[in-house]
């Protein structure tokens, strides 16, 4: 369920264009995963800024190893956590033979685990492995526009060329740090033809 921001002159949010972004599958690692995996005392290095003010994608990469396959140069995305995340898609779990939940970024209970193989070592985590859950960033004066609140579910139409799709149970996550950004993985980007610079609205 959605609340209404009170009138205050703000735009109309059918009139607010969400950029769309999509997240392909990557890791977020704690410092003692890293050590294992690059070698100790292994400071990440900055491969590309994210959209996502602080996030970026590292210069590493690692390997995945799941009970019936492998997928390589996987990217590490910074700064480290305090606990590790692989983040993969629906088609990714076939390729590892690995059944993944569909969760929200950082709720890991009752997950499954994998092997992460790195230049230095491996490491085989216990839990971590997600679907992450579709979700859409946003500032608390882009909340009070769009009319929502941290944790709303929401629907969102992402129009790519000729094809359209409504994306629904859209999770909304409120936060000063946050910068106005549709999340999508690589199967449901592909699914809606979403290219760079495509956008949706809140509908």
């Amino acid at each position: 369920m959605t609340h209404e921001a009170p009138d205050q002159g703000l735009p109309d949010r059918a009139d607010v264009l969400i950029p769309v972004a999509i997240s392909v599958r990557h890791v977020h690692l704690s410092p003692a995963t890293i050590d294992r995996l690059f070698g100790a005392g292994h400071q990440l290095h900055v491969h590309a800024e994210l959209s996502q003010p602080g996030q970026y994608a590292a210069e590493e990469t690692v390997d995945l190893v799941g009970p019936h396959g492998r997928i390589g140069h996987v990217r590490v995305v910074g700064p480290p956590r305090a606990q590790d995340q692989v983040e993969i898609s629906r088609s990714d779990e076939f390729t590892l033979g690995i059944d993944a939940p569909v969760r929200e970024s950082g709720d890991l209970h009752d997950t499954p685990g994998i092997r992460v193989e790195g230049p230095a070592g491996g490491a085989d985590l216990a839990r971590g492995v997600i679907s992450a859950l579709r979700h859409v960033h946003m500032s608390p004066a882009d909340a009070a526009v769009l009319g929502v609140r941290d944790q709303d579910r929401v629907a969102i139409a992402v129009e790519s060329g000729s094809r359209r799709l409504v994306f629904g149970d859209v999770l909304v996550r409120v936060s000063e740090a946050f910068r106005l950004e549709l999340h999508l993985d690589t199967d449901e980007g592909n699914a809606a033809g979403v290219r760079p610079g495509d956008m949706g609205v809140l509908v």
